[in-house]
């Protein structure tokens, strides 16, 4: 068994998760449309300039998810996923993953986006473990607003990777193979312990230090 890790936004899906749920919100009126995009746009363009504070801007995100009972937030996830996410998922993306699944590796999806954001998505892709920013639920099972842990972003991926692991009782190190698959120089941490990092429609930074290193870019789309 081989082990394949990959990144959601950009990499596997054309889109960034997290950003289209705060761009959905202001379209069907759920937030304030003026403030929340002002706030979304400038946490996305501190993301992929890489100085991007994750546990500010996790706390913008699950205080905009704590507004909503439980029931109204899946509700809402149900319509983002139809109209936003389903439609976004690639052929290419589903051969990869078929790919990998049909060589019997173990598979999972490391990302920054809050945990109920992407398990929707996770289940839609078909890959069972997932790990993500975890929101706090109170006992009515609504969310807080707070984080538990710490973020899944830059070195975190690579600490909540090694946890993962230790609780399945696998260690990094014992697969001949593991690979690991990203779009975004936030996750050099993970790509340089992996025995086989991809460049996943890369930006222009992990462009240049994937080929500062020798790793192979794979263009699943260009949008």
């Amino acid at each position: 068994m081989n082990l394949a890790l990959f990144d959601l936004d950009h990499t596997l899906l054309p889109i960034d998760s997290d950003h289209e749920w705060g761009e959905f919100l202001v379209r069907i009126g759920a937030v304030d449309a003026a403030e929340f995009t002002r706030r979304n746009d400038e946490f996305f363009a501190q993301y992929q300039a890489g100085t991007l504070d994750p546990v500010e801007y996790l706390e913008f995100s699950l205080g905009t998810l704590a507004q909503f009972p439980r029931a109204r937030l899946e509700a809402l996830h149900r319509q983002f996923m139809a109209e936003v996410v389903l439609p976004s998922i690639r052929p290419e993306v589903v051969a990869l993953l078929k790919q990998h699944q049909d060589a019997g590796d173990l598979l999972a999806i490391v990302t920054a986006t809050n945990h109920f954001i992407t398990k929707p998505i996770a289940d839609a892709l078909g890959v069972e473990h997932l790990l993500a920013a975890m929101p706090e639920y109170d006992a009515a099972g609504n969310v807080t607003g707070k984080l538990l842990g710490t973020p899944t972003l830059g070195a975190g991926k690579l600490t909540h990777t090694h946890a993962w692991l230790e609780k399945m009782g696998k260690e990094l190190g014992q697969f001949e193979r593991s690979y690991f698959y990203s779009d975004s120089h936030n996750d050099i941490p993970l790509l340089s312990v992996v025995t086989h990092p991809v460049a996943t429609n890369p930006n222009t930074a992990l462009s240049a230090h994937a080929s500062l290193h020798g790793w192979p870019s794979l263009h699943l789309f260009n949008d």
